[in-house]
């Protein structure tokens, strides 16, 4: 049986000219190798935010780097990366990543892979996400009209959090747009193996 204990996060700071970066690392899990590969993703996709954020050439530019730990429990991590930067304009930028393992092998999981092969988990995310739009009344830039395959997502809450980034959906005042889908409205297609089982059993 997997082990449940919550994994040990703590944060690496990294501080140079214009950029304060706080990024975690893991420890405690049910292997040294497990926890490797979690970090290792970890630190990739920090540094693929920075990269995506372009140059602090501009006297005024900054960037700061932060993260929230969502679900760390029940063989399951996931969190979710920020990068915001100015460099230059009328506004700064922030970024977001998130990433969700299976603590106890580091294996990290695509939105695709939470569900049963075969399975339409696009079009029922996508009815969810329809709903909520009309709902709130958000003024999408275009009709929406369906999630990506790779959509950004994270644990949280027993819920499945799907979340759409900076202008991705609607305008920037209206910031990150979430979509939290409780896992029992989703439980005939998901893959107990994955994320979202060990959500599914009260304990």
């Amino acid at each position: 049986m997997a082990p449940k204990a919550a994994l040990v996060v703590q944060t690496a700071k990294a501080t140079f000219p214009k950029a304060d970066l706080s990024i975690p690392y893991v420890s405690g899990g049910a292997s040294a190798e497990a926890d490797a590969r979690i970090n290792q993703a970890i630190l990739a996709a920090a540094q693929h935010l920075v990269n995506s954020q372009g140059s602090l050439d501009d006297p005024r530019a900054e960037m700061i780097a932060f993260y929230e730990v969502k679900t760390n429990e029940k063989d399951v991590f996931s969190l979710s990366l920020y990068n915001y930067a100015y460099t230059g304009g009328a506004h700064g930028m922030t970024l977001q990543q998130s990433l969700t393992f299976k603590t106890s092998t580091g294996q990290m999981y695509r939105l695709s892979e939470l569900f049963k092969p075969g399975s339409d988990y696009i079009a029922r995310i996508n009815e969810f996400v329809a709903k909520g739009i009309k709902e709130r009344d958000i003024p999408t830039l275009e009709p929406f009209q369906s999630i990506a395959p790779d959509q950004s997502f994270y644990v949280a809450d027993r819920s499945l959090v799907v979340y759409f980034q900076l202008y991705e959906l609607a305008a920037y005042v209206y910031g990150f747009l979430y979509f939290p889908i409780s896992v029992y409205a989703l439980q005939d297609i998901i893959n107990e193996e994955g994320p979202l089982g060990p959500m599914l059993v009260n304990d």
